[in-house]
């Protein structure tokens, strides 16, 4: 007998800092796509905006914090989840990095800050490269990092904070936990509003 498909929504972010791309490396004990290179990405909470889901995510899966740049799209896939089809609803934002302090949750996960042509070798797979090609406005080189968008000029400007180290994969500092925070905290916006 068929079920019908659940619906399951996300929120990515593609953080992007010195012309590099941040992506991190799934820990090999999830049961999605163990393993795998991608950028930040979760389901959101019920009730919760795409846009504070990214950030969410971004805090719980690396430790920083960041600022949404503009939102780049939206994408969709289908997987299986205990059994049953899951078609997944995805929204896709480019975030500045407010910290550069990388902290990730498994002893066995890693990150790269990678140039976009280095993506692809380091194994970053076609749906994830989508995902930051549509952040970068279809553009996977350096120079990409500042492109026409519909909505102008998409410009990832420093944060005012070093530039991270050089390139190789670096682990989770052990005992290093990200803290869980509202997800406002981390956009000067809705911090704003929260507060007033």
């Amino acid at each position: 007998m068929n079920q019908p498909a659940a619906h399951t929504y996300l929120a990515s972010a593609v953080v992007v800092h010195h012309a590099r791309v941040l992506i991190v490396r799934r820990s090999y004990s999830e049961r999605f796509l163990p393993g795998a290179w991608g950028v930040p990405c979760g389901k959101l909470d019920r009730g919760e905006s795409a846009a504070s889901g990214a950030l969410r995510e971004l805090k719980e899966e690396t430790g920083l914090l960041g600022a949404i740049v503009t939102h780049t799209g939206s994408s969709s896939f289908l997987s299986d989840y205990q059994g049953r089809r899951v078609r997944n609803h995805q929204e896709n934002f480019a975030v500045r990095p407010l910290t550069l302090d990388v902290v990730l949750p498994s002893a066995d996960q890693a990150y790269l800050w990678a140039r976009p042509a280095e993506l692809a070798g380091i194994g970053v797979d076609a749906y994830n490269l989508d995902v930051i090609r549509q952040a970068l406005g279809g553009r996977l080189d350096a120079s990409g990092f500042r492109t026409a968008t519909a909505a102008g000029s998409l410009r990832f400007a420093p944060a005012g904070l070093s530039s991270p180290k050089s390139m190789p994969e670096r682990r989770v500092r052990r005992d290093r936990r990200p803290q869980p925070m509202e997800s406002w905290a981390a956009d000067p916006a809705a911090r704003r509003r929260h507060h007033s």
